[in-house]
């Protein structure tokens, strides 16, 4: 078995584009935390303002709502969320200048053209493994939208963040490629 590729962001983002679907990450450094509600208002700032606003440009958008620490702990645990919930505003956040997204679950054909068209890629977080993701944090703080609660935009420091890459720079899908496979092995 493979060792993951670690990566640690945003300084080596420019090395997830070299990584193909299915490649498995260790991912360390800041994301931000952006679920529907803060989507809805960061699209609303980015048209109002012309620019991603929050310092977002060349960062990734982690679909996770973190919940209360436990004490001593920076969160408690932080769980992806299903990414096609944020399917309609992502293809303009990546052209803004998103370079990854993290979630669970397939995406939509009109993301998977944006990561081709931007080189941004969506890497996907194992659901139902919230508390040992959140052992990950190594600090969390609320930079917008604190009214939101856990949909707050949250920046995350992470360490070795456990990630599959499910839609690469080129547009390649792993759940596509699965289901192919799946389906041939089924013929």
């Amino acid at each position: 078995m493979r060792e993951p590729v670690r990566i640690t962001l945003p300084n080596e983002a420019h090395l997830l584009r070299g990584l193909a679907a299915g490649a498995e990450v260790a991912l360390s450094g800041v994301v931000f935390t952006a679920r529907d509600a803060t989507h809805v208002r960061l699209v609303a700032d980015f048209e109002r303002l012309g620019a991603l606003p929050y310092g977002l440009v060349g960062q990734a958008l982690f679909y996770a709502g973190p919940t209360p620490p436990r004490p001593g702990r920076p969160a408690g645990s932080v769980g992806p969320t299903t990414a096609s919930r944020m399917d309609a505003w992502t293809p303009q956040l990546l052209r803004a200048g998103v370079v990854a997204t993290i979630g669970k679950g397939p995406r939509s054909e009109e993301v998977r053209r944006a990561c081709a068209e931007t080189g941004a890629v969506y890497l996907v977080a194992v659901g139902g493994a919230a508390a040992l993701l959140g052992e990950r944090v190594v600090r969390a703080e609320v930079v917008a939208f604190p009214e939101l609660g856990p949909e707050a935009l949250v920046r995350l420091e992470l360490r070795d963040l456990p990630v599959f890459v499910g839609i690469d720079a080129t547009g390649g899908d792993l759940y596509a490629s699965v289901a192919a496979q799946s389906t041939q092995e089924s013929s």
